[in-house]
């Protein structure tokens, strides 16, 4: 495949599937707008988390929202995308081979680390050595191998980095966007996990803000970091507050004591009456979804999975976790619409208490049968899934006892590839627009694939996906990956969500700091205060 052809479809396909916040709208509270003032530098913005303490606060493993938000103003990316043009960061190129089997990366000039060290080539090289090791357990690291050999990496001078892929892959430059380099001179001494290293709790990054100070369940705070090389940062400082629920978040946002919160879709209109906030609105290319735990015996069994999906009105349900249609839209598949190759043309169970009643029947599921659904018990539209799931099951003769859980618990319970705590979950997701991207949540050894189903075939599906170069034949590779979770019911997928963010009029900049999933904005330098 020549190499033209390769990058500009490939790089076309990434930015419109990545620019969903391009749709992103700001909407404006209900009351007159104090009078617009210059961008001036210092503040302090406050940003309100319910979603718990973060965890490993390292970009191998940062995989929970609290992380990943943190994370996304202390480290930077190799690159991004937005609209229709890919946006470099720590790298100003990345140049394929005629072959497509290596790519040269190029990093700009003068970066600096926040401890004032050069970051060069070394730090790339050594970034990939580790998540490439199977003894840090990195989960990115599925994403870099294929055909069971993983790319190898190395410096060419201390600018540039070599990639060297072991076959053709359609899916390494969208994967490759999801790298964050970590120094090379922090870790080198490191010798045991890195998740659990000391050196996680005062990170030394390469983003707009450096650390300053964490204290657990009360904020992690962050100071400017005035080398940072998209500009020097607008604002002196950003404090994460953590609250415990989003009642009391809320009650800080409107007392001014937070500046700047993901809220949830039922309390939109009560903080639009107040006049005090803007409202980002933007599809998060996310995924709400259940979780059949199969570590479990009763829901190893097929037909008891499609009971329980024809048992619910889908429809009924994203109205009634997210208000309504304008925050969130009933799901087909288990991939975004933002992804490649995502179709609808999947079995979608739709809403039929009989078909319900006789897969249960054919199930031989005990008259009395119980199961248990966890979620966060901070997550307003997880504990309306969850009372709206109980009561459709309640109407089919199975009885569903709510779990609620801590943020941190839920994670940790998650991660375990053990668990048996719980036969049905409620989660969600954002992988971006590579499919590969998504193998970790779903190939049977993975750590992440919280339903701990296993099928050799669909992980071969997997794989084959990542490294098809045939645009025709990948897709029809991802049509049977998601045809074959809609007919084995093995996650039941519920909506696609858009992300609102609440944001303190005295604040700006959020357009230029540009809407993100996850992370709530790409570059907190942008935002200042008026």
């Amino acid at each position: 495949m020549r190499k033209p052809l390769l990058l500009s479809a490939l790089f076309a396909s990434l930015a419109l599937a990545l620019s969903g916040c391009d749709d992103a709208k700001t909407e404006t509270a209900a009351a007159s707008a104090p009078a617009k003032q210059a961008s001036q530098d210092g503040g302090n913005l406050i940003v309100g988390i319910t979603t718990g303490d973060p965890l490993a606060v390292n970009p191998l493993y940062a995989s929970d929202r609290t992380t990943l938000t943190i994370m996304q103003a202390l480290y930077a990316p190799l690159y991004s995308f937005n609209g229709d043009k890919i946006e470099w960061g720590l790298a100003e190129s990345l140049t394929p081979s005629e072959d497509n089997l290596s790519y040269l990366l190029k990093l700009k000039p003068n970066l600096k680390w926040q401890d004032g060290k050069a970051i060069t080539a070394d730090d790339v090289v050594f970034t990939f050595n580790k998540l490439l090791d199977e003894k840090q357990h990195s989960f990115f690291r599925s994403m870099f191998v294929y055909g069971d050999k993983p790319i190898q990496v190395s410096k060419i001078d201390d600018q540039t980095v070599k990639f060297t892929l072991p076959q053709v892959s359609a899916a390494f430059v969208g994967t490759l966007v999801q790298i964050y380099p970590i120094p090379q001179h922090v870790f080198a001494d490191e010798k045991g996990d890195m998740e659990k290293s000391t050196k996680n709790d005062a990170p030394v990054g390469s983003g707009p803000f450096k650390f300053k100070e964490y204290r657990a369940g009360q904020y992690y705070a962050l100071t400017r970091f005035d080398d940072y090389w998209n500009g020097k940062p607008k604002l002196d400082a950003v404090t994460y507050r953590f609250a415990k629920d989003s009642n009391s978040a809320n009650l800080a946002l409107q007392n001014g004591e937070i500046n700047m919160k993901m809220v949830d879709p039922q309390d939109v209109t009560r903080l639009k009456s107040s006049g005090k906030f803007d409202f980002v609105i933007y599809p998060e290319g996310r995924l709400a979804y259940m979780t059949f735990n199969q570590n479990i015996d009763s829901m190893k069994n097929k037909a008891l999975r499609q009971a329980i999906a024809y048992a619910i009105n889908k429809d009924e349900l994203v109205q009634a976790a997210f208000s309504s249609l304008d925050y969130a839209q009933p799901a087909a598949s288990i991939l975004t619409p933002d992804t490649l190759y995502q179709t609808n043309d999947v079995e979608t169970y739709k809403y039929d208490v009989e078909k319900a009643q006789a897969l249960l029947k054919e199930s031989g599921a005990p008259a009395n049968l119980k199961l248990r659904l966890a979620y966060i018990n901070t997550n307003k539209t997880q504990e309306s899934m969850g009372l709206y799931i109980q009561q459709q099951l309640k109407n089919i003769g199975v009885a569903v006892e709510l779990m609620p859980m801590d943020a941190n618990a839920m994670s940790q319970r998650s991660l375990d590839m053990k668990n048996t705590t719980y036969e049905l979950s409620l989660g969600g997701y954002i992988m971006g627009m590579e499919p590969d991207g998504y193998k970790s949540l779903y190939m049977s050894n993975e750590a992440y694939n919280y339903a701990h189903y296993k099928n050799p075939a669909f992980d071969a599906l997997w794989n084959q996906g990542a490294t098809e170069t045939d645009k025709t034949k990948r897709a029809e590779i991802y049509k049977q990956v998601q045809q074959t979770v809609a007919n084995d019911m093995a996650w039941y997928p519920i909506a696609y969500t858009n992300a609102v963010v609440a944001v303190d009029k005295r604040f700006a900049g959020t357009k230029e700091a540009e809407p993100k999933p996850v992370y709530m904005f790409q570059d907190l330098s942008k935002i200042y205060q008026q």
